[in-house]
């Protein structure tokens, strides 16, 4: 997923308050199956992209940043938008505001950034079908073990910086 081939990508809220542009790839695409994710989407998983917050540029609309809970218990912060409440992306503890997790399906054209991976999937919903060639772990993972070098980089650069 690393490079800036094919970018920018645009997307936004439902209502149209909010828009927002990816500006290169993102470093890693999860599809978390966890049963938090579950429930904070109302579907069986979440497709998150992660990117370097100044890779995401805000092109109109202002997000409200509501923090809810996690299983981490250090909760996190989904920004929405304030009028349709769809959510945009999501800030977690580990990274604080320099990493978001940006929801795929916001996107304009959201079959661009397919999964990199399936995490928790010993919570998967039992009707849904990995596909044969999924990189999938029942739990979390080595994100040494999985992500391209390029996008280790990236990650090290925005949390020491």
């Amino acid at each position: 997923m690393t490079g800036s081939e094919g970018y920018p990508l645009e997307g936004g809220c439902a209502c149209g308050e909010v828009r927002y542009r990816l500006t290169t790839a993102p470093l890693y695409v999860h599809c978390c199956h966890c049963r938090w994710c579950q429930r904070e989407t109302g579907s069986a998983f979440v497709l998150n992209a992660m990117v370097e917050a100044g890779r995401v540029e805000l092109l109109h609309g202002t997000p409200q940043v509501a923090l809810t809970p996690s299983e981490s218990g250090k909760g996190q912060e989904i920004a929405r938008c304030p009028s349709c409440s769809v959510a945009l992306w999501s800030n977690y503890a580990g990274a604080g505001d320099k990493i978001r997790f940006l929801r795929v399906g916001t996107l304009d054209d959201p079959d661009r950034l397919p999964p990199d991976i399936h995490i928790y999937t010993a919570s998967k919903q039992p009707w849904f079908q990995l596909p044969q060639s999924a990189l999938a772990f029942p739990d979390y993972y080595d994100r040494e073990a999985c992500w391209p070098p390029e996008s280790l980089a990236r990650r090290k650069a925005v949390l020491d910086g």
